[in-house]
């Protein structure tokens, strides 16, 4: 399982430097590099849904997806915990400041996330979230993995969340740190699901949900660039609901 150990590391790593750094990187690399990753998550968004085999399994389960994540609060469960995480984060750094007064948590709380209110640091977090866990690099890097044992695609990915991370935690501090854990999670169960996923699997229903992961990033970097603010994390249930979906399409009506 050596790429999603490596890709969890280079995020932690990355998160590391980039908040130690903090207000030395200047206002205008904080400010420009993010609506860099946000185009590149759009354009490997685009790549991602030409790919598509069928288009109605792929709206259908996004729309069931949404609605299902709507319903259940899942984007507001992932800022609570995120709201969590930021306040556990400057506590830790707080405890080790020693020294008096207001300054010091002044000086803490800039150097985790400086500038930034709370909103802003969700809006950020959650989008952050979704490129980091459940991109198609990921995803498929994962799967091809516990599959062939070739972990190439995780370790490209893992270069540029080291850079992407670094950059965020400039802004968002050791809380991006944080995401490594659910980054693991998925990429681990991806991995270990794999043997018994993909022989259940067509190269249809790869496509659609290549295509499903594709609108999801795309409307992730709608977001990290402040196009427009998609309720991301509400959409991820699709990608669970879209292959089931793309077989009983192909079934039907292929």
């Amino acid at each position: 399982m050596l790429g999603p150990i490596v890709d969890g590391a280079s995020v932690v790593l990355g998160s590391t430097v980039g908040a130690l750094l903090g207000d030395k990187v200047g206002a205008n690399l904080r400010a420009r590099m993010p609506q860099v990753f946000g185009l590149a998550a759009m354009g490997l968004g685009v790549a991602m849904i030409v790919k598509v085999k069928s288009l109605p399994p792929v709206v259908l389960a996004l729309v069931l997806g949404s609605l299902l994540g709507e319903l259940v609060h899942l984007e507001d469960g992932i800022r609570t915990l995120a709201a969590k995480a930021r306040k556990l984060a400057e506590s830790l750094a707080g405890s080790g400041d020693g020294g008096p007064g207001s300054g010091s948590g002044s000086s803490s709380g800039s150097s985790l996330s400086p500038g930034l209110g709370q909103d802003e640091f969700l809006e950020k977090f959650v989008a952050l979230m979704v490129l980091l866990c459940v991109s198609g690099t990921g995803v498929f890097g994962a799967m091809n993995e516990g599959m062939t044992g070739d972990p190439t695609l995780l370790v490209v990915k893992a270069i540029l969340d080291l850079f992407t991370s670094a950059i965020f935690a400039t802004a968002l501090g050791m809380s991006v740190a944080a995401l490594a854990v659910p980054q693991f999670l998925v990429q681990a169960g991806l991995y270990l699901a794999a043997a018994q996923v993909m022989p259940l699997t067509t190269p249809d229903m790869l496509a659609d949900f290549s295509a499903s992961g594709g609108l999801i990033l795309l409307a992730t970097g709608f977001r990290i660039c402040e196009i427009k603010s998609f309720a991301v994390a509400n959409m991820l249930p699709s990608m669970f609901l879209v292959m089931p979906l793309s077989a009983l399409w192909a079934r039907c009506l292929g």
